[in-house]
């Protein structure tokens, strides 16, 4: 099934960019009737193709090649109207301040524009009704009765685009007291997959019955597994110490040395290229309220080494006088110019120079401070394994979850780092610092 959700991507891009040309070409002919294919191919073709790369880029920062988001609401609209805006003010941009290009449409660019909005809307939503809409080619049986399994049923039956649909559930007690109703429940229910609990691996019994149905072509997935496909997250209820030794032990460490160097000369580059605007915002900072332009924190990193984060200043001065607290994204400590620093994450570019250090990466679990790591320690199982490689600027739970203010969310956002830790590459990565920008699309931390 995540082979077929990647071709369903696949062919969405490359719907996407057909509709591109079949708009520029009908942009085109509205223009120029008969001549049309003079100043199709001649000139504009190449300037618009290397319009749209950014384009797809855009949608892609939206969130509009993530099956998760592909419904047919008032929200999915917003953000696709908002990323055709956005990809038309870069048009314009390119258009007008890079000579290269050669030409500076107005009008053909107003009339593609009204085009592919049209024809763009009409696509997704037939799209999205389509894949939300058909008979899901994956029928699971699902066993469990716990959190974790209620939340995977929730999901599943609210997101039918994810190409799976659960046909039956059993309980763990009942598939103990008659193993022969998993066998003949997935049988009846023409079942393709059966997610069961973890421990049913060292039921002798069940394990028969599974290993039957295996040989029949039915796929048998363990909870986590199914949780992590669906949920792009791991369940902490549903995992012991054995899955750590099996899924993270001496994991990536070639990538992460690549990693490592990478994102050395990267910050250099940026370091030096952003001097002179980093500089101004210190200065406006200084200005505008009394204090240091950057802010020092003890925080913890890689295997709980203790580091000093560098950060611009966005509270008020002493602002924790009345002791450590969490922060909160409508923080009252907040000054003005802080809550503006804030919400664009210009205030994380001093983090440069930790990125230079070696403490922590670009991308990776945030860095917590030690007085927040003791406490949850204590109060969530497994809270030490985010501490397995270097934290980050920004994460993958950074952006798939709220503003983390409480050991709750702590708690939810240290499954999504777990998923990262697991699955981290070059591919993640990248996705992460793209997704990074829909905090521009959404109101998402």
């Amino acid at each position: 099934m995540i082979f077929k959700n990647k071709i369903k991507i696949v062919l969405l891009l490359l719907c996407d960019i057909a509709f591109l040309y079949l708009a520029l070409f009908a942009t085109i002919i509205i223009r120029y009737g008969a001549d049309f294919y003079v100043h199709f191919v001649e000139t504009h073709f190449f300037p618009f193709t290397i319009i749209f790369l950014p384009w797809i880029v855009i949608f892609y920062v939206a969130g509009l090649y993530d099956l998760r988001q592909l419904r047919n609401n008032i929200d999915f609209l917003k953000v696709l109207g908002l990323a055709i805006f956005v990809s038309a003010i870069v048009a314009v941009f390119l258009f007008y301040l890079v000579p290269f290009f050669g030409i500076t449409p107005k009008t053909n660019l107003f009339v593609f524009m009204l085009v592919f909005a049209f024809v763009e809307v009409l696509w997704r939503r037939s799209f999205n009704r389509l894949i939300a809409s058909g008979q899901a080619p994956i029928k699971v049986l699902l066993v469990g009765s716990g959190k974790i399994t209620d939340t995977v049923y929730r999901h599943v039956t609210a997101n039918r685009q994810l190409g799976y649909e659960v046909k039956a559930r059993l309980t763990p007690e009942e598939m103990h007291a008659e193993p022969k109703r998993l066998h003949d429940g997935a049988l009846t229910e023409q079942i393709n997959l059966v997610v069961v609990p973890r421990e049913i691996k060292y039921d002798a019994k069940l394990n028969k019955v599974l290993y039957e149905l295996f040989g029949r072509g039915i796929a048998v997935w363990d909870i986590v597994n199914f949780y992590e496909a669906v949920m792009k997250k791991i369940p902490l209820a549903g995992l012991e110490e054995s899955w750590f030794l099996d899924n993270l032990i001496n994991q990536q460490k070639f990538y992460d040395q690549l990693k490592r160097a990478v994102e050395f000369l990267s910050a250099l580059v940026l370091g030096v290229v952003l001097a002179p605007f980093l500089a101004l915002i210190a200065i406006v900072i200084k200005l505008t309220s009394p204090g240091p332009a950057i802010y020092q924190q003890l925080r913890v990193g890689k295997n709980g080494a203790h580091f000093t984060l560098h950060k611009f200043r966005t509270m008020r001065e002493n602002a924790e006088q009345r002791g450590v607290q969490w922060a909160d994204p409508n923080d009252l400590r907040a000054t003005a110019f802080g809550k503006l620093l804030r919400y664009t994450h210009v205030d994380e570019f001093p983090q440069l120079l930790n990125i230079l250090r070696n403490e922590i990466s670009f991308v990776g679990p945030r860095p917590e401070r030690p007085e927040f790591i003791d406490t949850l320690r204590e109060k969530i199982p497994y809270y030490e394994t985010r501490l397995l490689v270097r934290p980050g600027i920004t994460g993958w739970a950074q952006i798939n979850y709220r503003y983390g203010a409480s050991v709750e969310d702590a708690h939810e956002k240290l499954e999504y780092d777990i998923y990262y830790i697991k699955n981290r590459s070059i591919i993640l990565d990248i996705a992460i610092i793209l997704k990074t920008l829909k905090s521009f699309f959404a109101n998402q931390t």
